[in-house]
């Protein structure tokens, strides 16, 4: 018999500092995803918490960095075809990227550059990393098979999936050249789950620290849960649960685990 799977993504902004708060919110849940993306890990994979996760069942496999950047897969479930980065030296000296498969589904995880101003070096990468990635999904995947591409894409697709669209008129993450980028990758062959299910809903994932925003929820919606279109009938649930990002302490992400649920994925084990 075929059971659900429940899939998450959640920019942690450092592992390390954010462990106690990973934990807390697993078990608040009742620990019941079964598949966890997470970006922004900022630590080299010797000193990913791995421990902490073994608890809750999980086996975690890392592709870190120091300080910065860093993506890792921890599941329930056997992960093979293990990959991390782009197997480009160029474009790996930044750790963003890793993919796995659970039996015949391909997991991709990235942590899309940040970007800076408009003309900056920092901004340019982040429009070359979107077309790197972009040649990445044509030359290694077909979009015919099971794929699900999530993590923290830093663009806010469109103005829905921002507080108000005026005042976060092309900023970093609305600029038009970074949803040109953005949908380009999408129009490949990616279903964006969160909107399929909720056509026209206001809902974020991030909250800048500064101002209480999180209380006003002045945020961007910036973390996605994609899926190819052989799974779309399968899409039962996407949420974004602010529990976690809701808390004092321990001192919360700026971001928000966004949680996607389709069924008929996994073989019973009763």
């Amino acid at each position: 018999m075929k059971v659900a799977l429940k899939v998450c993504t959640f920019n942690v902004n450092s592992i390390r500092t954010r462990i106690d708060l990973v934990t807390s919110w697993l078990e608040h849940r009742d620990n019941d995803i079964d598949v966890l993306c997470i970006q922004e890990i900022k630590v080299v994979d010797e000193k990913f918490p791995y421990e902490a996760f073994e608890q809750l069942g999980f086996i975690c496999e890392v592709y870190g960095q120091k300080r910065y950047n860093g993506v890792a897969i921890c599941s329930k479930l056997p992960l093979t075809l293990l990959e991390r980065g782009f197997n480009d030296e160029r474009w790996d000296q930044q750790k963003r990227l890793m993919t796995g498969c659970v039996g015949d589904l391909n997991i991709i995880n990235v942590y899309v550059p940040h970007g800076d101003l408009r003309g900056t070096d920092k901004h340019k990468y982040k429009l070359a990393w979107y077309k790197q990635f972009f040649r990445f999904l044509q030359e290694g995947y077909t979009p015919d098979q099971k794929i699900l591409v999530l993590g923290d894409f830093n663009v806010a697709r469109d103005d829905v999936d921002v507080y108000d669209p005026e005042k976060v008129k092309d900023v970093i993450g609305t600029m038009a050249e970074e949803r040109a980028v953005f949908n380009e990758v999408i129009n490949w062959g990616l279903i964006d789950a969160f909107r399929r299910l909720h056509r026209d809903r206001k809902e974020f994932t991030w909250w800048d620290y500064r101002g209480g925003a999180i209380w006003r929820d002045e945020g961007m919606r910036l973390d996605y849960i994609f899926c190819t279109q052989l799974l779309l009938n399968s899409l039962k649930q996407v949420e974004v649960d602010l529990w976690p990002r809701r808390r004092r302490t321990p001192t919360p992400s700026d971001h928000a685990p966004t949680i996607a649920v389709f069924k008929d994925q996994l073989e019973s084990q009763s």
